[in-house]
């Protein structure tokens, strides 16, 4: 009862020069983040850290530059403008490899903001539905303030937290932030087409976040014994769970449970993993270790891409220069499905962007970031089909690449592979 404060008292362990830490994902404690951005006027030089965050983030403002300098971690909507506007920075960091930044003193961190659900009977919190790197954010901080929300989802494995390991409770509940996805449209629907024939029975999936991966998951219906071991966990797996299509039965390592660092979605999907044993929430070092990741056979990774060039080079943190996301956790995943026996590691994306420009080129755009080697790559889909590209040479690559890139540029792409490659 001692540690139950306001959230305007608890921030005020916040001091000048301080590093910041925020829950991320569908987690952020709104409540305690208001009442950081309420002593801007008293604070100069926090750095706030985070990763992927949903919400508003009032605290990247640029008016508020002399008191708050963002260091994300992975940019999502509501900071991207940091970068250009001045009061911020990216950190290029795998995520199996964020919780190391804090274990190593890489970076130090003053405090962490964290949501979790009320204590049990023995003292234990859950940071339900994210976890991330949160846990070596709590092991290594100096002060850990928690909103306490009667509505976060109790989920069990790494989210548990004693409540010993936090100094102040601020007690709000509201809604976890919701994530609604539209129903995926004919495009999307046909990428899903080409990469379901690629899945076997007892396969073990990862899929991103977006409308591809869900119409993907809306056409396995028809396949038994898939598992789960992912980094997002999202509501498309709902049908196929109640249909007892995903059960994890042959699934190595976390035999029969669903494996995520963090969930986003609806309620439904917050429902379902309230009190259940089946999932298990771990931290970024676990869900997305690569030697984790390849015990499960048949592991299969599907993620986007901004570009992809004719040899197989594939940009999905940026656009030229403008960094629009951040690594992930896409090559964790990639080269552990690669090293699954027989897994397989699926991009995919349409083959062309919104303002109909092709997203299979030549080059990269200048100042466009390599998220996956092209000694990495394994498959790339397109509505136009599969491209199988593990052992080929440029030029059969190339060849590949183009055979399912948009028919509009197809001709052009074929004229610079000739350029390069003869």
């Amino acid at each position: 009862m001692a540690k139950i404060t306001t959230a305007k008292e608890a921030l005020k362990v916040v001091k000048n020069g301080d590093f910041v830490y925020i829950h991320g994902g569908a987690a952020v404690p709104e409540i305690l983040v208001e009442a950081l951005v309420a002593r801007a006027p008293e604070l100069k030089n926090i750095t706030i850290g985070h990763i992927h965050i949903e919400g508003e983030a009032s605290f990247a403002d640029p008016k508020y530059k002399d008191s708050f300098y963002i260091n994300s971690f992975f940019l999502s909507k509501s900071v991207r403008h940091i970068i250009k506007a001045g009061n911020g920075s990216y950190t290029p960091v795998f995520l199996s490899d964020m919780p190391l930044l804090f274990d190593r003193k890489h970076v130090k961190v003053d405090v962490v903001l964290i949501q979790v659900s009320p204590p049990d009977k023995f003292g234990f919190c859950s940071m339900g539905v994210s976890v991330e790197a949160c846990k070596s954010a709590i092991r290594n901080a100096k002060y850990v303030i928690a909103k306490v929300n009667k509505k976060m989802p109790r989920t069990y494995g790494d989210a548990l937290v004693h409540i010993d390991e936090i100094d102040y409770l601020v007690e709000y509940d509201a809604p976890i932030f919701s994530l609604h996805l539209s129903e995926p449209n004919v495009i999307e629907k046909q990428i899903a087409q080409h990469i379901v024939p690629l899945i076997e029975d007892g396969s073990t999936l990862q899929l991103g976040i977006g409308n591809i991966p869900n119409a993907t998951l809306g056409e396995m219906g028809h396949l038994k014994n898939l598992g789960i071991h992912t980094e997002l966990l999202t509501e498309g797996v709902l049908d196929l769970v109640k249909k007892g299509v995903i059960n994890g039965y042959e699934k190595k390592i976390d035999k029969g449970k669903i494996i995520a660092s963090f969930a986003m979605g609806s309620q439904e999907l917050y429902d379902f993993i309230d009190h259940n044993p089946s999932v298990e929430m771990a931290e970024a070092s676990y869900t997305n270790e690569v030697s984790v990741i390849r015990q499960n056979p048949k592991m299969i990774s599907i993620n986007s891409a901004i570009e992809v060039d004719i040899t197989g080079q594939v940009c999905a943190d940026s656009i030229g220069t403008t960094i629009y996301s951040g690594f992930g956790g896409q090559i964790d995943f990639v080269r552990g499905a690669m090293l699954s026996e027989g897994g397989k590691s699926i991009i995919t994306f349409p083959s062309v962007t919104n303002k109909g420009e092709s997203k299979i080129v030549p080059f990269l755009k200048q100042g466009a970031g390599v998220v996956t080697t092209r000694a990495h790559v394994q498959y790339i889909v397109t509505e136009y089909g599969v491209a199988e590209l593990f052992g080929k040479n440029l030029k059969d690559r190339a060849k590949a690449l183009i055979a399912i890139a948009h028919p509009n540029y197809r001709e052009a792409l074929e004229r610079a592979a000739f350029e390069m490659y003869k």
